[in-house]
């Protein structure tokens, strides 16, 4: 009885055994809607993925709770599986998968045991280490290690196929019409491929890949355009692309518009590192009428670090004229960034041997530097460096007929550094300028500029005050000190000048002291006194040559020269407010109140005498003229330097100003308050002075502002001139400005002239507001009589064009716009920006009036236009030109048009004053071709073709 009972344990112990066990799906039988599900090599390795080698945990019994008997039984199971599981992932590695494969379906999925291959159906995925792959339908056999995916064909799908097979291996897509890869030996055979690699579209008819990733392509096209019916591209008889760094192809050719061009060449190679990464640059070439034909912008590129690189380029002419050039770039992440560039041009024109032959040399430099204000917020370092010879612009192709260029006469280049120390106020700034005019050659440098500057502070201010602040403890000063170093010479002079006798050295301290005190309540009154102090290095005595019947140079001292001077002032101002509000029965309730504002403001100023020989500023000397008249010349020893001298007479000037502000409160319902303010004269002032220690025209002229801010988007301003003192006849009868004033012949003072500039720009908006419907007016949002200041900087550049220059780049960008009605809506944005300026000045160089002692006056005008109209999507036209009255013809006109391509863009531009000139230019848009596939035509000058 016993023994049949050990024998039932046992046999139940076994059909357990075996019921754990998964079985196989039988042949042709469908798992419906399969989601998603992990594909392993044998079916006794549940809980184990395949390959893993790792057990599920869940499924191991305690044995500490097992008797004698059962613990017999669990050890002879586990050998049974142990074994089982030993021949199981033998198996598993002789088919080469490493990793679990993943796979889902939204269809099915039909598992053929006999074949042991699966068929997935329906937005199908299968996953595998790096690789993954997504279908409409996927054959994947793991006997053989190999998947097989394809596409479905549906008329819905805009491309007749729906579920192209998608490849992705790491950072690389593929796109394809069939696909075949092999889990174990990673090659794949791929049919329709479409891949894109950086800026680039790779596509070809058959492709292969293999272990390394390396893809084999046969007939295959190359186009930056991100269209399925690309624009363009480089039709590719065979290509061997490497994903990430290049592609190499053998013959090619060029393809606009379906159409091939008769642009080919035998080899060639794009690279694709995002990375920095060294390589040459390929050379434009064209002909130049003087030079000859030439290979320009040609070289190496080396990329050093991602801190900082270097580009080396020439140029070569026929006729022996050459040139080189090194550009570099460096940045450092919150430190500082920058790049500098330097060019050297040996220029030849003519025959050599022959008197039309010339040869100038030429260079210049560029740097520009800057720091990241995170860097240090107590010192910085900047530098905008523009430095070329006057013969360089001349010889440069591409300043060549270049309007902006040849007006400009002067270029300034500065290096500044500047420190602070915020604990005591102090700071240090040394700057180096540079200003030269490319008409003459000449140079203005100054080397260094050093300024040390001390904040405001209060000397007598307490340290810990109780109470008001006493009339002493307003008092402030501060100091600052320049140190300059300048010369103004010639190029050719420049590095041959002598530091002391061509130079100019110079050092000046100036020390302001003022306070702030109010008077009565409502005056304030601002008393100040300024010293400053000159330190010059020489000094320089003058005379009279009889021979050369000139002033000359007699002597110059070099040593330490100081010469000094003050001043003090005081002023006083205030603010009287009136109001006025009008009667209601009479203006109704829509007005509350008018505003009136008026500020005066009165002002003294003395200064000495510098002039006294005492101070030893001034110096004179004689002479006799031709006519025998001996004559006395005074002048300044230190009139020349870089700080000049004091004024050697004495001021006593008393300045007023008077200023009127006049607004208008009134009820709106457009403010969120129920009232908003107009103003009705934005200014409305006069400045004159009275010099009491002046011999004659004491009296300055009278100044005379008129503001008016009637529209949000413009502003009216005119400035005007009254002279104080009349004309005089002398004995000969020529008119003089006397010592007596207009008032004293009972006149008003001589309108001397006035200046007014106007500027407005039109654009469909504004008509639409001014003539359109109320209902769109209701849409407009913008408060034109907001009080307070304009913020809305107005522009010529409309929005909507801005948006249409790239209109062709959307999706069905092309398509026509239209109404509610279905009718085609006219959109054409432009945008017209009109100037106008007049200026009405005395003509002195025109007869006068003894009648009523006047000049006539003399009226110059300026009237300048521009605009810019999109006629369509991708099509702008822009232009701008002016009328000279002066001359009566037409000032500067350029013109422009513009077209969008998607991938291309083509522009035309024409100059036709002062220097006329065209420029065609037809270019691909992506950076990667850029510079290599692009067709440029100048008039005259040059033809330059790109294509390599």
């Amino acid at each position: 009885m016993r023994n049949k009972s050990i024998i039932l344990l046992l046999l139940f112990a076994i059909v357990c055994a075996m019921a754990s066990v998964n079985m196989p799906v039988p042949k042709g039988k469908k798992a419906r809607k399969a989601k998603a599900g992990t594909i392993v090599v044998d079916s006794l390795l549940q809980g184990q993925a395949a390959g893993t080698g790792r057990e599920d945990n869940e499924h191991i019994p305690d044995t500490t709770k097992m008797d004698s008997l059962q613990l017999a039984i669990y050890h002879h199971n586990k050998a049974i599986d142990d074994s089982i599981r030993a021949d199981s992932m033998m198996r598993a590695r002789s088919n080469g998968i490493d990793a679990p494969v993943k796979y889902s379906a939204d269809d099915s999925l039909v598992y053929d045991a006999a074949t042991g291959t699966a068929f997935l159906y329906g937005n199908a995925k299968v996953d595998y280490e790096n690789m993954k792959l997504a279908s409409d339908k996927v054959f994947m056999n793991l006997d053989s290690s190999t998947v097989r995916a394809t596409g479905t064909a549906d008329s819905a799908e805009e491309d007749g196929i729906k579920g192209r097979p998608l490849f992705t291996m790491g950072k690389d897509e593929y796109k394809s019409d069939t696909m075949a890869f092999n889990f174990k030996s990673k090659k794949g055979l791929i049919k329709g491929v479409y891949t894109e690699q950086q800026d680039g579209f790779l596509s070809g008819e058959v492709g292969k890949r293999d272990s390394s990733g390396v893809i084999y392509l046969q007939h295959g096209r190359y186009t930056t355009c991100d269209d399925p019916h690309p624009d363009f591209y480089i039709a590719l008889s065979r290509a061997k692309v490497r994903p990430g760094k290049d592609v190499v192809f053998g013959p090619a050719y060029l393809v606009v518009a379906d159409v091939p061009l008769p642009l080919a060449i035998p080899y060639g190679f794009f690279p694709f590192s995002k990375k920095y990464s060294s390589g040459f640059i390929m050379p434009n070439y064209g002909d130049e009428n003087d030079r000859g034909f030439y290979l320009r912008d040609g070289g190496y590129y080396f990329a050093i670090s991602d801190k900082w690189d270097l580009k080396l380029l020439g140029e070569i002419y026929t006729k022996g004229s050459w040139g080189v050039s090194a550009a570099s770039n460096y940045r450092k992440r919150y430190r500082y960034s920058g790049s500098f560039l330097f060019s050297y041009q040996d220029s030849k024109t003519g025959d050599k041997g022959l008197p039309d032959f010339t040869e100038q040399e030429s260079f210049k430099i560029q740097w520009s530097h800057r720091q990241d204000p995170k860097a240090n917020p107590y010192s910085s370092l900047a530098a905008s460096v523009n430095f070329a010879t006057s013969s360089y612009e001349r010889n440069n192709l591409n300043s060549m007929y270049n309007p902006q260029t040849l007006t400009q006469s002067t270029r300034t280049s500065s290096v500044s550094w500047s420190t602070n120390f915020s604990s005591i106020g102090l700071s240090l700034s040394a700057t180096t300028n540079l200003a030269q005019n490319m008409r003459d050659s000449t140079i203005q440098m100054t080397l260094p500029d050093l300024n040390i500057s001390l904040s405001r502070f209060y000397p007598f201010k307490r340290r810990h005050a109780v109470g008001k602040d006493r009339w002493y403890e307003k008092i402030s000063m501060s100091y600052t000190g320049q140190l300059s170093n300048s010369i103004s010479t010639k190029e050719d002079r420049l590095l041959h000048a002598n530091l002391f006798k061509d130079w100019k050295n110079a050092f000046q301290h100036t020390i302001p002291v003022q306070a702030n005190f109010t008077v009565f309540n409502y005056i304030n009154v601002t008393p100040s006194f300024n010293f400053t102090d000159r330190m010059y290095s020489k000094k320089v005595l003058r005379g009279w040559d009889n021979v050369k019947q000139k002033e000359v140079v007699t002597d110059t001292t070099y040593g330490f020269h100081n010469v000094y001077n003050w001043s003090m002032s005081v002023g006083a101002s205030t603010k009287l407010y009136g109001f006025w509000t009008p009667n209601r029965k009479l203006f109704g309730d829509r007005i509350q109140a008018i505003r009136h504002v008026i500020t005066p403001q009165i002002s003294f100023f003395y200064s000495p005498n510098f002039g006294a020989r005492r101070y030893g500023y001034y110096d004179s000397y004689q002479y006799t003229d031709a006519s025998g008249n001996v004559k006395l010349v005074e002048y300044s020893p230190y009139q020349d330097e870089l700080y000049s001298v004091p004024g050697k007479y004495k001021t006593e000037m008393i300045s007023w100003d008077v200023s009127n502000n006049i607004e208008m409160k009134v009820r709106s319902d457009k403010d969120s308050t129920g009232f908003r303010k107009i103003s009705i004269i934005d200014e409305l002032g006069a400045s004159m002075s009275y010099n009491a220690a002046a011999d004659y025209h004491r009296w300055s002229d009278l100044s005379m502002r008129l503001r008016l801010k009637w529209w949000k988007n413009y502003t009216f301003s005119m400035n005007a001139q009254f002279a104080t003192y009349a004309y005089e006849l002398d004995a000969s009868g020529k008119p003089y400005v006397g010592n007596h004033t207009e008032w004293g012949y009972g006149r008003l003072p001589r309108f001397q002239g006035m200046s007014q500039n106007f500027s407005f720009t039109l654009n469909p908006e504004k008509l639409k507001k001014w003539f359109g419907h109320k209902e769109d007016k209701e849409d407009d949002q913008t408060d034109d009589d907001g009080d307070g200041p304009d913020t809305d900087i107005e522009s010529n550049m409309d929005d909507d064009l801005e948006k249409g220059k790239h209109a062709a780049k959307k999706k069905r960008g092309n398509i026509a716009e239209t109404d509610d009605n279905g009718y085609m809506r006219f959109n054409m944005p432009w945008s017209l920006t009109i100037g106008y300026g007049i200026t009405m000045r005395e003509n002195t160089a025109g007869r006068f009036n003894t009648k009523t002692m006047r000049y006539p006056y003399k009226f110059t005008q300026t009237l300048n236009f521009s605009g810019n109209i999109r006629i369509s999507d991708g099509w702008n036209i822009n232009f701008s030109s002016g009328y000279d009255f002066e001359n009566h013809a037409m000032s500067m006109t350029t013109a422009s048009l513009s077209r969008d391509l998607h991938c291309f863009n083509m522009s035309a531009s024409v100059v036709l004053a002062p220097y006329t000139s065209y420029n065609f230019t037809f270019r691909c848009n992506a950076s990667t071709l850029t510079d290599a596939l692009k067709y440029d035509k100048r008039s005259g000058i040059s033809n330059a073709v790109q294509w390599y």
